[in-house]
């Protein structure tokens, strides 16, 4: 520790600090535009120059390392006026356009000026002009005449997001921030620029003018667009999100937040938010009260449990949904006498299930591994802010190797990737078994061939402290999932490494919490002669494993109803009642995360129309019904009941199912089913600038490995038909030449999926 002095003041701070951390640490604030505590130091404002004891001319406390005895003054006369001096540089070319700026009232250096700026400027000259440049359709680069060159844009990309899409071209007044030549800003965590950037050179597109800092409302709330449970701030207008930032939490997403948890409010404008109940009579849609939908709800479930039996009634509910809404589905499904309630909607096989699967660890504790092995995960996609921390540990000597059918671009080192179809992942995984059991000179599971892959990977987790075995979001809709569990299960054990889950959905862990699953299946439940089926939050084509399976059991179905918040022709086909909920905006409720923390949260908004809280039409229900355990006044209540003091004792990630021997497999073409980014809820799938993103376009192409676009003589962005299960779809393609041979990738929760059959599978494809 080091013990310096700053305007008077003692402060101790570890050596190897700068002023800026010891400055911070009491409290004493000095100006700053290029300093950002989570990226590197660049020291190029100049805005922070202090002066020190001793020191011929102020110095930049942002890149002043501490030393003994130091003494700092921030606000003598010497130090403001290399301030004042550094500001007037800085505003010689900034446009005077603060009245029709986004960053207005909001802005840094509008705010520096005032302290720090001159009432009129001593420039005369013409101020120079950066043309604007098209980078996407989420950030606005229209005025980068008011870029000042923090470089702090291009300092996040390369070092928290991975990828450096901005750069700095040019020398001295000519320098500007650009992209690369024809290239959009397409990482999953670009947004983070906007709020990064501190004057109004990148602005938000979807929020361009939407409203000025000083009329919005502020609520804080959770993201339930993945299961990270990211805290944020929505900001509100005349009852409507018109925009979202990060609220910093140390311990769950720092100081960011992923563009999809950011651009998903544009969901909840949609023009398809239903707003009344609806019901359908003579293959016509009506529109009723409350009243007269819930009636009719309750009679029919009634009438089918006692001409059906309880066992023909099924609900099936997206992880979106909140603790409270939850339990009370599962509570309804309980006093109906039926056990069929379902929120892992992509998992096909649940034999040896965990009881409630989770990080096995907190999220700030990935940062400290030393060893990491993932199996069937799209982890930058999937859990974007996830993979910056794991992008963040490779830094520090984290080894990440994988087992997958794509060595797509983590944007990290990989030390060691198997790379097979869906199909051979047992068997891969038993070889890496076999090779962590033959290191250990312990019996292996099985027989498995061990390549050279498996036994890299293996002595990759035999090595090191801190290690971790995570499965993944494909890997849970895998067909043969319990024995990928079993083997992943065997090697954690054996390797002395975490076993964790990378779940999808804000609550995925939550929904085992109140044990809203079903000893079937997704899968096992659909098979079955249901006659009535609860969907909450759910759009089949686009949220459920195999969408043509679905369509089947649900036209089975006598009576279908819908709790959603949003209206579409393919809920109109399937379904027989729509009745208006509220997003997780316009309610109370809570959630659990991946790593086991309840967040709750506050309705933002009113709701819209007569759309109403799931739990309290649930609540309704039930008393309709004269069930007990519904008489609850608040979700606070519902809370505190559904959910024990102690649920962390519950969180468990293990399998009863016992590793088996596994043969290889290879169908001629084989499917592997991404679920993009940009489509795992109905809120995300209606935001139209993340629709235009790259990832969302991506999802509308079939991914063919090269041999492939060679063997049928294909060329970018032709057609072909895909054939699967008896079903058929014309797509465009794109070359892929990180998919292994022999696998396509073809998305699930889009139109082109919805068309189709299962998320994994043999599948045909030929020119058109």
């Amino acid at each position: 520790m080091v013990e310096i002095e700053i305007d008077g003041k003692t402060v101790e701070i570890q050596q190897g600090s700068m002023v800026m951390d010891a400055a911070k640490k009491i409290g004493t604030h000095i100006p700053h535009f290029c300093y950002h505590k989570k990226l590197s130091i660049a020291a190029n404002c100049r805005m922070c120059l202090v002066e020190v004891e001793k020191a011929p001319k102020p110095l930049p406390a942002c890149a002043t390392p501490v030393t003994p005895g130091m003494k700092v003054f921030t606000h003598s006369e010497k130090a403001v006026q290399a301030q004042k001096s550094v500001m007037e540089f800085l505003l010689i070319n900034h446009p005077l356009d603060c009245p029709i700026c986004d960053q207005g009232g909001e802005c840094q250096l509008q705010d520096l000026a005032v302290g720090y700026g001159k009432t009129t400027s001593r420039y005369d000259e013409e101020k120079r002009v950066v043309f604007h440049k098209n980078v996407g359709p989420l950030i606005s680069m229209e005025e980068m005449s008011r870029c000042i060159h923090c470089t702090r844009c291009v300092r996040f990309g390369q070092e928290i997001a991975g990828v450096m899409e901005l750069g700095m071209l040019n020398r001295g007044e000519h320098s500007e921030i650009t992209s690369f030549v024809g290239k959009t800003v397409d990482s999953e965590l670009s947004g983070n620029m906007i709020d990064l950037c501190p004057v109004g050179a990148l602005t938000s597109k979807p929020f361009r003018y939407s409203a000025r800092t000083w009329e919005l409302g502020r609520k804080r709330s959770v993201s339930p667009h993945d299961s990270m449970g990211s805290n944020v701030v929505m900001q509100t207008k005349a009852n409507q999100v018109l925009r979202t930032v990060p609220l910093e939490n140390e311990a769950i997403n720092e100081c960011w937040i992923s563009d999809k948890d950011r651009f998903a409010y544009e969901g909840l404008n949609s023009k398809d938010r239903l707003k009344n109940p609806m019901v359908k009579q003579d293959n016509q849609w009506i529109e009723t009260d409350w009243e007269s939908a819930l009636d009719y709800v309750a009679r029919s479930l009634s009438s089918i449990k006692e001409d059906h039996g309880s066992d023909a009634i099924a609900a099936l509910a997206h992880p979106i949904s909140s603790v409270e809404e939850l339990y009370l589905l599962k509570t309804l499904m309980t006093g109906l006498g039926s056990n069929n309630t379902e929120t892992r909607l992509r998992s096909q096989d649940v034999s040896g299930a965990a009881t409630a699967p989770w990080l096995g660890m907190k999220i700030a504790d990935v940062s400290q591994l030393q060893r990491a092995f993932f199996i069937g995960s799209f982890l930058r996609k999937d859990q974007p802010l996830l993979a910056a921390r794991v992008r963040a540990a490779t830094k520090r000597g984290l080894k990440v190797t994988r087992l997958g059918a794509s060595t797509e671009d983590w944007l990290m080192p990989v030390a060691a990737s198997a790379q097979v179809s869906p199909a051979n992942w047992p068997a891969e995984l038993a070889g890496i078994a076999a090779a962590v059991a033959q290191a250990k000179g312990v019996s292996a599971p099985s027989n498995a061939a061990i390549s050279a892959q498996a036994k890299a990977i293996a002595d990759s987790l035999l090595s090191g402290e801190r290690k971790a075995v995570f499965l993944g979001a494909a890997a849970m809709a895998h067909p043969q999932f319990s024995q990928l569990h079993a083997y992943a299960q065997f090697i954690a054990n054996q390797t002395e490494a975490t076993l964790g889950f990378l779940p999808e959905g804000g609550n995925a862990v939550g929904a085992h919490i109140v044990k809203a699953v079903s000893a079937s299946g997704i899968n096992g439940l659909l098979a079955k002669n249901l006659k009535a089926v609860l969907l909450m939050n759910i759009e089949p084509g686009a949220d459920l494993p195999d969408p043509q399976l679905a369509k089947q059991a649900l036209a089975k179905a006598g009576t279908v109803i819908a709790m959603t918040a949003f209206d579409s022709a393919e809920l109109r086909e399937v379904v027989d009642v729509l009745l208006p909920i509220t997003p997780y905006t316009e309610t109370s409720g809570s959630f659990i995360n991946l790593e086991g923390s309840l967040q709750s949260t506050q309705a933002v908004v009113k709701p819209l129309g007569s759309a109403r809280p799931a739990w309290k039409v649930l609540r309704v229900l039930g008393n309709l019904m004269s069930m007990d355990g519904f008489y609850f006044n608040s979700s606070d209540e519902v809370l505190d009941e559904a959910v024990p003091k102690n649920f962390a004792e519950q969180l468990n990630n293990t399998t009863s199912a016992a590793p088996a021997i596994t043969s290889t497999f290879t169908p001629a073409i084989e499917r592997l089913a991404d679920v993009t980014i940009h489509s795992t809820d109905a809120i995300v799938r209606r935001a139209p600038a993340l629709q235009l993103t790259q990832d969302a376009k991506k999802a509308l192409k079939l991914g063919v490995p090269t041999d492939l676009m060679m063997q049928l003589q294909l060329k970018e962005g032709d057609v072909v038909r895909v054939t699967q299960a008896g079903s058929s779809v014309n797509m465009p393609v794109t070359e892929e030449r990180a998919l292994t041979s022999g696998v396509v990738r073809l998305s699930a929760g889009t139109a082109f999926s919805a068309q189709l059959g299962g998320m994994f599978g043999q599948l045909s494809v030929e020119r058109v």
